[in-house]
């Protein structure tokens, strides 16, 4: 998760003093006692600095257990701010968030860093399974991908929209989880490939996923209807074993979710069935006067 604190010098030449301090390897240390102490489970693992005149922008990244951790990064960072603030007297801190984090907001910086847990998701589907099942064949659904997923998003300017509906299945699973809806519009950031494979009989099928933002603990997986179907897929609260590994899991289900979703949408489309379905469940038989 990271967070990123925006801070204003007199001067362009004393904020580049500071991104020179964060940044050497020597500090990194005294940083991440700071950032630490707030959390058994916040660990610092970066800072990466950007000046904009004598504004400086700091984008801490740090892991933080089972839970998605805006609250915990949060903390940690005020108390490296407290630090810093001893040692730069003439720091004018704007605010612990600049938006240079970034948090529900569409961001090139998370489509090419990350932000929360990145997934790659594959899966190989016999040709004879999209033909029965999906109702299609494997050259059209690599060509539409190609001209839909690729080329139409390509042509639309999409930032980190390479895909068929992923933010629909990413809203339902976190809504049912008890994740921060909000929180949707970075981690529906997708890319879906699909490719021609075993001379062309069957497909290959990929959604990477930079930026999905769960946790197994704290915010709304504590309420009722959430906490069980975190059990349901059992990964409900923190993992005794290694701390982490059920919000890991978590976002490895969102990203297979996500998979499954851009086969079935992709294959209606590739048929003509998307209006059809649309007009036979879920429009009214009566005529419209």
């Amino acid at each position: 998760m990271t967070r990123a604190p925006v801070v204003r010098f007199g001067t362009a030449k004393r904020a580049a003093e500071l991104k020179f301090f964060l940044e050497n390897p020597d500090n990194f240390v005294s940083l991440s006692l700071m950032f630490n102490r707030s959390s058994r489970f916040g660990r610092l693992q970066n800072i990466k600095c950007a000046i904009a005149g004598k504004n400086l922008y700091m984008r801490f990244c740090c892991s933080t257990g089972d839970a998605m951790g805006m609250n915990m990064v949060s903390k940690g960072v005020q108390n490296v701010m407290d630090f810093l603030q001893d040692e730069f007297p003439d720091m004018d801190v704007i605010g612990i968030s600049s938006n240079y984090c970034s948090d529900k907001k569409p961001a090139a910086v998370n489509w090419i860093e990350g932000r929360g847990k990145s997934v790659v998701c594959e899966a190989i589907i016999k040709g004879d399974v999209v033909r029965k099942v999906l109702k299609t064949n494997v050259e059209a659904l690599v060509e539409l991908n190609m001209l839909k997923n690729l080329t139409g998003s390509a042509m639309a300017g999409a930032l980190g929209g390479f895909n068929a509906h992923a933010s629909n299945i990413v809203s339902a699973v976190f809504i049912a989880t008890g994740q921060d809806p909000a929180q949707n519009i970075e981690s529906s950031h997708c890319i879906t490939m699909m490719e021609a494979v075993n001379d062309g009989k069957d497909i290959h099928v990929s959604v990477t996923m930079p930026s999905i933002e769960v946790g197994t603990v704290g915010g709304g997986t504590q309420l009722a209807s959430q906490s069980a179907c975190l059990n349901l897929l059992g990964v409900k609260g923190a993992s005794k074993e290694v701390p982490g590994a059920n919000a890991r899991l978590l976002a490895t289900i969102v990203a297979g979710s996500v998979l499954a979703g851009e086969l079935s949408l992709m294959s209606a489309l590739a048929t003509g069935q998307l209006v059809k379905s649309h007009m036979k469940y879920n429009r009214s038989s009566k005529d419209m006067v």
